[in-house]
């Protein structure tokens, strides 16, 4: 059964990851924002929960704190078994793959674990899901990036155009905040 908010907070906050830094915050802050901005965007529950746990793995490119895989079996217990799903696969994905698979249509969406090397195919709504709650994690942190704005710009776009209007605010406000490029010299 899922477990409230401060719960999962306090069982984040009892491994110690608010000494980890993440993104000019430390890892909780950003873990615990990332609940907030889906909550505020109208996600469900259990994708917030998701949300909050999204790269508790280590992700692709971060890797400052991980739990060990053999702890699947405790978040589920404390998440439910599709936010940890979520939360693996966010984890998990090759996120070339996963970009490939923002192109396809149709049922179901097929992508690569990179944990595993595994083919994963995911229907519709836990495809879409995933993009939740991979997109709100790089608009909490794009602001404070060192990839930069533009990281990964037309996967996050399309991501945005998935899911709809409530996806698309979040998007604009954030980037709302990019900083203009510097102007040219001028007779450069």
């Amino acid at each position: 059964m899922s477990q409230t908010y401060k719960q999962l907070a306090q069982y984040l906050g009892d491994l110690g990851i608010d000494q980890v830094e993440h993104t000019q915050k430390n890892y909780l802050g950003h873990l615990l924002a990332v609940y907030r901005l889906m909550k505020d965007a109208g996600c469900e529950e259990e994708v917030c929960q998701a949300g909050m746990f999204h790269s508790i793995y280590g992700t692709q490119k971060f890797q400052g704190f991980k739990l060990p895989l053999e702890s699947r079996a405790e978040i589920r217990g404390m998440i439910g078994e599709r936010a940890e799903r979520l939360a693996y696969l966010n984890c998990a994905m090759q996120r070339e793959t996963f970009d490939e698979a923002l192109g396809q249509s149709g049922d179901s969406y097929t992508f690569r674990d990179r944990i595993t090397g595994d083919q994963v195919t995911l229907n519709r709504q836990d495809f879409d899901d995933l993009c939740r709650v991979h997109l709100y994690d790089w608009l909490e942190q794009v602001p404070r990036s060192r990839y930069g704005w533009g990281y990964r710009r037309e996967a996050y776009r399309q991501m945005t155009a998935r899911l709809g209007p409530d996806a698309d605010e979040t998007y604009r406000k954030v980037f709302a905040n990019e900083p203009a490029p510097a102007a040219s010299p001028v007779g450069s």
